[in-house]
């Protein structure tokens, strides 16, 4: 309920330009932490331009190969930064259009109440079943998991008990399904309205990983469309900044 508020609100009273005779659509490779977020942001899009998007989502590191390798996407949104900084580079992003529109959280988070202390010492338990977590070779996520779990020194002891999901998506299905005890997830996919939807986590402390600075860049092929152009110019508004950090999400 609080977020469809929020939706309306936003929907209200973001600045956007009025709805145009004619609407576009672009296609849009989203990380996979941004699931959710992307589905209300989307949802203005359409209400105050008439722009349509077409969603897909992911691990960012697999859709940088897919850009590279010809993917038709008129925008990434990845989890981190070096990935659209690296289609600059490459020449398969339009220069000046990339920016940081979110700076994600890590969270050990399970299905099951009261499950996860508010200092992540069930990592410790005995009774410790699955650890979920990303690829760290693809999921920003995953890396930042990783040097959580490296800095509390477990690593070694919980590797037995770890899944590997192929995104930060997969990783907190295997949670939410019970195939795994405990996962490494982003705040945004436990969190509505700024509460917690369901079980217990611990919202891990800033200095055990990387600061998670998501970027989002224009690519060569959705440098006329209008959709593309449109979306960006959204995800810079302060009316969609203040749901985006509903979603738990810092900026």
């Amino acid at each position: 309920m609080r977020t469809r508020l929020r939706l309306i609100a936003v929907t209200a009273f973001v600045c956007a330009a009025p709805l145009s005779g004619w609407a576009a659509e672009a296609q849009v490779a989203v990380a996979a932490n941004f699931a959710e977020p992307i589905k209300a942001v989307a949802a203005v899009l359409q209400k105050t331009t008439g722009h349509t998007l077409k969603v897909s989502t992911g691990a960012s590191g697999a859709f940088y190969t897919q850009i590279r390798n010809g993917a038709p996407f008129d925008v990434f949104l990845s989890a981190d930064n070096e990935r659209p900084e690296m289609l600059e580079k490459d020449g398969l992003a339009q220069t000046g259009t990339r920016f940081t529109y979110a700076t994600g959280k890590l969270v050990l988070w399970s299905a099951k109440p009261g499950r996860v202390d508010d200092k992540g010492a069930v990592l410790k338990a005995v009774d410790l079943g699955k650890v979920a977590y990303a690829n760290p070779k693809t999921a920003p996520y995953g890396a930042a998991a990783v040097q959580v779990m490296e800095k509390l020194g477990v690593k070694d002891a919980i590797a037995p008990r770890l899944v590997q999901g192929e995104s930060i998506g997969q990783a907190f299905t295997f949670v939410k399904t019970g195939n795994a005890d405990v996962g490494f997830v982003a705040m945004s996919q436990v969190l509505e309205g700024g509460k917690l939807k369901e079980g217990s986590m611990w919202v891990i402390p800033q200095a055990q990983y990387d600061l998670i600075r998501q970027d989002a860049v224009l690519l060569k092929k959705g440098a006329d469309n209008e959709a593309a152009k449109a979306l960006l110019k959204l995800l810079q508004s302060p009316n969609i900044k203040d749901l985006i950090r509903s979603y738990g999400y810092d900026l």
